[in-house]
């Protein structure tokens, strides 16, 4: 009966879905579930084997499952399911928890992320906090351990990739635990929290902290530069791993949820090169600009009015910008999220080494907003004219928009709530970059270039993340393309790079994600004529979450059918 397949089905979600909570405490944590707050993931390789059994079992019993027979929401969710899953035992197989440590943070920076995604609201939350900082000694000596088990094996990041995560461990590290970042919750305190807790919590947080957690961070600090940092491959290519081809053709197919080669991919980022070098060459002629692109670009990177004088006056910059995309939001969409969003810098400890913003979601149950955070360190690699496009990508229509919209579907499973696709993710947030042009943004010529800038830096994703995995480019090759062809700082660029070498294949996501995005709003106009309204079209693309793109493309496809047949 389909009732009981149906059924069966929604229980073998639920079971995975707790299942990977206890697995991943921190995961929990993100989606607001409070239960496992007092405990950190274990690291082990027999705590990932289990995880893979897990899964197997799971994949297994949804095999047994006629989905084909279920409803249509049914059907998509068995394919997502399997999707994610299939990923996520891949994942462990190819062993990529021997690497838990790059440029872009770790579990150590993690640690400092979760005074951010708890609400400390009652003396259990402190209480559950101080567990995670007691254990963070043996758990760091866990991944210590893992990670030499990925130097005897050849499986580490790449050396170059890796020089500056020494500040993001030391950052954590001081001789006065009252000037720890890792205290901050115990600065203040709700009304719940009565005076003698208050004083016996912060006590506690102190002694913990200046007796075990820093000493952690300081044993961390010197393996990183007696023995990983040494020892980690002189390589960059994903390539040059164990199974090094098939695991970067994993992580092609794996972000971009199409059935595509490297080398395609970067073909497409050649044109798309082509295409948009166009495109910022007319803005060049168009502002009066007398020499070429390079030269431009160098113009723009030491100009000083294109930069803020302070980190305040770049963070309103920001908040101007996104406070009026908020009033334009109801041009584009019929359905907004609930949650608020916020803004940040980024921590000290991660700025120096990492991107130039990124995004947190909230909490799925409202209880903590999504933040945008910005870089302002090193104020003359963050120019002005790139904040439109960067924060209508990163909040406003963007991320924000997207995510907090998934994760207020609470008819879905919960892995639909707060899983999904990259490409989809991504390609939406680039995509987003755009539909600034529809409802008055990037009036400023060096804005729009700075739009351009971005798009351009996407292309060249294609074009630099497949040449060094795939194709035997060199990190100086790479820079020197993203170079030649943006107007990003030298910063910027080096720091992209090495993220691509870093997270090999997830910088695909922006630009394919979005081109299908814009092939399929084509289709639609062409379709639809007239009758095509963007707001319905913007509804009906998220209206599933964060979906594989050959599944959104299908799934747009009827909706535009349904659109044209009616009367």
């Amino acid at each position: 009966m389909p009732e009981n397949e149906s059924a069966a089905l929604h229980a073998l979600f639920h079971d995975e879905w707790e299942a990977h909570l206890e697995f991943d405490p921190f995961f929990a944590t993100v989606t607001g579930d409070r239960r496992y707050n007092d405990r950190l993931p274990e690291a082990s390789e027999a705590r990932y084997a289990r995880e893979a059994q897990s899964l197997h079992s799971f994949l297994s019993r949804l095999s047994q499952i006629d989905c084909a027979g279920l409803s249509e929401a049914d059907r998509l969710n068995c394919d997502v399911f399997r999707r994610l899953k299939q990923d996520a035992v891949a994942e462990i197989e190819f062993r990529t928890y021997l690497m838990p440590i790059s440029r872009m943070g770790g579990f150590h920076t993690f640690l400092g992320e979760l005074v951010n995604l708890i609400s400390f609201d009652r003396s259990k939350d402190y209480e559950d906090y101080l567990a995670r900082l007691d254990g963070f000694s043996a758990h760091t000596q866990a991944q210590i351990d893992l990670m030499r088990e990925g130097l005897r094996l050849g499986i580490t990041q790449p050396r170059v990739a890796l020089e500056g995560t020494q500040a993001s461990i030391a950052g954590f590290i001081v001789d006065d635990p009252t000037k720890s970042a890792l205290l901050e919750p115990f600065q203040r305190f709700p009304e719940a929290v009565d005076g003698a807790d208050q004083k016996r919590l912060r006590q506690e947080a102190l002694r913990v902290i200046e007796g075990s957690t820093v000493a952690a961070y300081r044993s961390l600090l010197r393996f990183m530069e007696d023995e990983y940092l040494p020892g980690a491959r002189p390589t960059i290519a994903a390539s040059d791993l164990p199974d090094g081809r098939r695991f970067y053709e994993h992580c092609v197919r794996m972000h971009l949820s199409l059935d595509v080669t490297p080398e395609a991919v970067h073909q497409t980022g050649l044109a798309e090169v082509q295409r948009i070098r166009q495109e910022m060459e007319s803005i060049r002629a168009k502002v009066g600009f007398e020499g070429d692109l390079a030269a431009f670009g160098e113009h723009l990177r030491h100009e000083p009015r294109f930069y803020a004088a302070s980190p305040e006056q770049l963070m309103k910059e920001v908040a101007y910008v996104l406070k009026r995309m908020d009033g334009e939001l109801p041009r584009l969409f019929r359905k907004l999220p609930r949650l608020p969003y916020g803004i940040k810098p980024v921590p000290d400890y991660l700025a120096p080494q990492t991107t130039t913003a990124y995004y947190w979601e909230g909490a799925g149950d409202g209880s903590r907003a999504g933040f945008y955070y910005v870089n302002t360190y090193d104020l003359k690699s963050r120019p002005l004219y790139e904040i439109e496009a960067l924060s209508l990508h990163e909040a406003v229509p963007g991320h924000h928009l997207q995510i907090a919209l998934q994760t207020e579907m609470t008819d879905l499973p919960e892995f639909r709530r707060f899983e999904g696709f990259t490409a989809f993710v991504e390609g939406w947030g680039l995509y987003a970059e755009r539909l600034g042009l529809e409802v008055g943004f990037y009036q400023d010529p060096y804005s729009d270039y700075g739009r351009l800038i971005y798009e351009m830096w996407r292309a060249c994703r294609l074009v630099v993340d497949t040449g060094m995995h795939a194709l035997g480019w060199s990190r100086q090759q790479a820079i020197a393309f993203l170079t030649e062809n943006t107007a990003l700082t030298e910063l910027n660029v080096r720091n992209e790079i090495d993220r691509y070498i870093t997270m090999p294949g997830q910088a695909l996501a922006y630009k394919m994600g979005e081109l299908k995005l814009r092939e399929l709003r084509r289709r639609a106009e062409d379709r639809l004529g007239p009758r095509f309204d963007v707001r319905d079209f913007h509804d009906a693309v998220l209206q599933d979450g964060a979906i594989p793109l050959d599944v959104l493309e299908g799934n747009m496809e009827a909706w535009i059918e349904d659109r044209a047949g009616r009367k």
